[in-house]
């Protein structure tokens, strides 16, 4: 049961309505490595500099995240974003962004990182995800990708999308890639191009849904009342969803359909406080008891509706 993940690994400064933070730990392998470590064993690669100090190493080695394949260039600088939010959390507005030793990241696979039966391509250039996917013997592999991915080299991220067997990313993003405005199209337009196994498209506050050949299944939003930080949510979504398959022999429909839960369970805690901090101190208790409260909050009987005729 085992799991590898390739992205960045950074510093993020943050403000929102609720408070700021001027430098803590960040990046889609941190956070995704840190809500699939619940589930299974993680191997994280990326890069970061000389910066990059005893505080942060500990929050991996908590968590037990296995970090041989995090490259340190020692004379360099580890990637850093600045942003901040106004109250429409699901806008995220770039103040600063400072690519350092990322911007000449090569990502190696070690044969531990290798022979990991699950693979998450994290959001970086999809040349690289091509890369490692074909370093890799994983039998199950999802990816991310962005906006500006999809802008400046479409065919890049479809021909990524044709050699894994999951993407998940946003709606915006599933419309802008199919060039269709409903995500149900979007999605089967995807499963098509790709010769995807599932598509898995989040909708921030509205919750996530996930396509399969035969089937689809969607959830809300974990209901909270303060929203401190989303920055990460999506990626510990990723981390919570592709951490709990690792941790199952067969990936099958019903398997999915539960990650789904335990990714939006995670990504829940994740917007609760700033950057790592929610996820880093949780408990498989809290885990768990989200995990039953969407069962109680979103079943309901079967009783089919017969309107009654007058006399």
């Amino acid at each position: 049961m085992s799991l590898t993940v390739v992205g960045s690994v950074a510093f993020d400064a943050l403000e929102t309505p609720f408070g700021k933070r001027d430098k803590i730990l960040g990046g889609a392998a941190t956070h995704f490595s840190l809500s699939a470590g619940y589930f299974t064993d993680v191997n994280a690669v990326g890069v970061v500099g000389n910066d990059f100090g005893e505080d942060e190493w500990a929050v991996f080695e908590r968590h037990n995240i296995n970090t041989d394949d995090i490259q340190v260039v020692e004379d360099g600088e580890t990637f850093f974003w600045s942003g901040r939010y106004e109250y429409d959390m699901n806008v995220a507005h770039t103040l600063d962004t400072q690519l350092n030793v990322f911007e000449t990241f090569d990502p190696q696979l070690s044969e531990n990182s290798k022979n990991t039966r699950l693979l998450f391509l994290a959001n970086i250039v999809p040349m690289l995800q091509k890369g490692v996917r074909e370093q890799s013997n994983a039998e199950f592999v999802a990816m991310d990708t962005m906006n500006f991915w999809i802008d400046s080299m479409k065919d890049a991220v479809i021909d990524t999308m044709k050699v894994v067997d999951c993407i998940i990313i946003n709606d915006a993003e599933a419309r802008q890639l199919a060039d269709e405005p409903n995500i149900h199209k979007a999605a089967r337009k995807l499963m098509e191009t790709g010769g995807l196994k599932a598509v898995v498209i989040k909708q921030g506050e509205y919750g996530a849904a996930l396509f399969t050949e035969n089937s689809f299944f969607a959830l809300p939003a974990y209901p909270l009342e303060s929203v401190f930080d989303p920055t990460g949510a999506g990626d510990t979504f990723a981390g919570g969803f592709m951490g709990y398959l690792a941790s199952h022999d067969k990936i099958d429909e019903d398997t999915m359909r539960r990650a789904m839960v335990y990714g939006t369970v995670m990504s829940s805690f994740n917007v609760e406080e700033f950057g790592t901090e929610r996820v880093d101190r949780l408990t498989h208790e809290e885990i768990n008891q989200r995990f039953s409260d969407f069962k109680r909050f979103t079943h309901f009987e079967e009783i089919l509706f017969e309107r009654a005729t007058s006399a």
